[in-house]
């Protein structure tokens, strides 16, 4: 580019044109170098039940994505594992923001793998950005023994807006987990809520992690939750903080006596630990594993699978049914016309929905 600077008015002043400007992509790179060979059903099956964690991550970002060409795909995938699934101890982690669930996850999964053996997956859903649909993923920060633990794996996941503080596919994770050989899963949630029955659908046992000393112990007392919860426990309870710990877990206990008897027969139990230091961990497991030698006995454990199985397919059922209306490219052409008919106040949202889901269903009869 020519300076204008250089011409004759300017007599006594040039400038220079300066250095090039570099490409910021290296010319000896050859872009094809670094194609991935996209993997078949198939062969993404075989990879998982042999154990390939690159594998078994490429599967759950498969069965994660919203692209409708990649659900055939996925479906396959998961059929053809679920032979293998199964096998394994689901455990279900949720507290409140800030009650240390990834902390104690870190050491629960060391201690557990130190004492039982075999693998461990944690499938750690974050809260998203109502922008990008995106998350931190910062669970691995935090639960740094695990992450380089050589038999652990870390999922990350975003929860992109479910109820019930879980990921959508959460589910169909845990089958390619137990296909790919981990016998202990946790899922730990992206906190507390009137809505955990998605996690509480799809473990064998659910963990509620409270802490103490936070203000007015009542609101820790929520009856949605502490229902559907299999065992509660007390976080960092050491130092100045083991009296009100304490405290807080005989309020625990009083409450539950309020609450009808499960329906698995067991009264869950409440137990203090510190998970920063390590302590009350043993005494945690060891009431988490008396629950399975109960449940086992008295047939619960098999009796929850199944009601969890059969509630998955009618859960199944209403999303195919959701995602097939939107994405109906008559309904598409409708939906706009309806949303301003409604905003203008020429009809209510009740029978705009109805018209709309007439002209769905006629549609399907031709």
């Amino acid at each position: 580019m020519e300076h204008p600077e250089n011409s004759a008015e300017y007599a006594g002043l040039q400038v220079n044109s300066g250095v090039e400007q570099q490409a910021i992509i290296n010319p000896y790179l050859k872009r094809g170098r670094f194609h991935r060979r996209e993997l078949s059903a198939a062969d993404m099956v075989e990879g998982i039940v042999k154990g390939d964690i690159t594998i078994l991550s490429q599967a759950v970002t498969l069965i994660e994505s919203v692209n409708p060409s990649h659900q055939a795909k996925a479906q396959e995938v998961i059929e053809k594992c679920l032979p293998y699934s199964g096998n394994s101890v689901r455990i279900g982690i949720s507290g409140v923001p800030g009650a240390g669930k990834s902390t104690s996850i870190d050491e629960f999964g060391i201690h557990l793998l130190k004492e039982k053996g075999g693998r461990l997956a944690v499938l750690a859903i974050d809260p998203s950005s109502e922008r990008s649909k995106g998350s931190i993923l910062g669970d691995k920060t935090r639960m740094e023994k695990l992450a380089v633990h050589p038999d652990s794996f870390i999922r990350p996941s975003p929860s992109a807006g479910s109820l019930g503080g879980v990921a959508r596919k959460t589910r169909e994770t845990i089958i390619l987990c137990e296909a790919a050989g981990f016998d202990k899963i946790f899922v730990e949630t992206v906190g507390v809520g009137q809505s955990e029955t998605a996690c509480h659908s799809m473990v064998d046992f659910f963990l509620l992690i409270q802490v103490a000393g936070t203000g007015d112990e009542l609101q820790g007392i929520k009856r949605g939750i502490m229902e559907i919860s299999d065992g509660i426990v007390i976080n960092k309870c050491d130092g100045d903080n083991v009296d009100r710990c304490q405290m807080a877990a005989t309020n625990f206990r009083n409450a539950l006596h309020f609450f009808p008897m499960p329906e698995s027969g067991w009264m869950p139990k409440v137990l203090c630990y510190s998970g920063f230091y390590g302590l009350g961990i043993k005494e945690v497991w060891d009431m988490i594993y008396q629950y399975f030698d109960f449940v086992r006995a008295n047939g619960y454990f098999d009796y929850r699978r199944n009601e969890q199985a059969k509630y998955w397919m009618y859960e199944s059922i209403n999303e195919h049914l959701r995602l097939s209306f939107y994405n109906d490219p008559a309904i598409q052409q409708q939906l706009t016309q309806a949303e301003r008919s409604v905003l203008q106040g020429q009809k209510t949202s009740f029978v705009a929905a109805q018209e709309l889901l007439d002209q769905y269903f006629s549609s399907l009869k031709r």
